[in-house]
C-alpha cells in the first residue's frame, strides 16, 4: 500500500496546490473586484489602501501563481509570509488562539503555503515547461561514490 501512495504523491500534492491556490486567488478577487460576496462589507477595497488591498493583490497573484505551478516556491513564500503578517498585525491582538481572534484561515494558509515552499509543486506544474532537465546519462556506474574524510 505504501509503494502505491508514494506513487500518488506528486498527483496528490498537485491537486492540494491547485485547490489551495484556486482558493487564495478568490480572496482575492472577492476584495479587489468585489465579486463572490466581496470584501468584508460586501464591496470591494479602494486601490491602494494599505495593507488590505496589497494583501489582496498578493492572494489574487499568488493564488494564481501557485494554482498554475508557475513560480510556485517563490510566490508561495510571498504568500505565507502575508498570511503570517495578517495573523499577528490583524488577528493576534484578539486574542491568544487562532480560534478566538477569527484568525483560522490566516494561519492555516500560512503553514500550508510555507508547506508549498518546502514541498514544491508536484506534477502538472508550468514550471515544468519552461526548465529543462538534463537527461539521466545510464551508462554511469550505480556505485556510490567515495568521499574522502574531511579533516578539521
Amino acid at each position: 500500500m505504501s509503494t502505491h501512495l508514494h506513487r500518488a504523491q506528486p498527483y496528490v500534492l498537485a491537486l492540494f496546490r491547485i485547490v489551495v491556490g484556486l482558493l487564495f486567488a478568490c480572496h482575492g478577487a472577492a476584495s479587489i473586484f468585489g465579486v463572490l460576496g466581496g470584501a468584508r462589507d460586501g464591496g470591494s477595497i479602494p486601490a491602494g489602501t494599505w495593507p488590505d488591498w496589497y494583501a489582496a493583490v498578493i492572494q489574487l497573484i499568488g493564488g494564481i501563481l501557485v494554482a498554475l505551478g508557475l513560480g510556485t516556491r517563490v510566490a508561495a513564500l510571498i504568500s505565507s509570509g502575508s498570511m503570517a503578517y495578517a495573523y499577528f498585525s490583524v488577528h493576534q491582538s484578539g486574542g491568544l488562539f487562532p480560534l478566538q481572534n477569527g484568525g483560522e484561515s490566516s494561519a492555516v494558509y500560512s503553514w500550508v503555503f510555507l508547506l508549498l515552499v518546502f514541498t514544491g509543486p508536484g506534477a502538472f506544474a508550468l514550471d515544468r515547461l519552461f526548465t529543462s532537465r538534463a537527461p539521466e546519462r545510464r551508462d554511469q556506474d550505480p556505485a556510490p561514490e567515495q568521499s574522502s574524510p574531511v579533516a578539521v
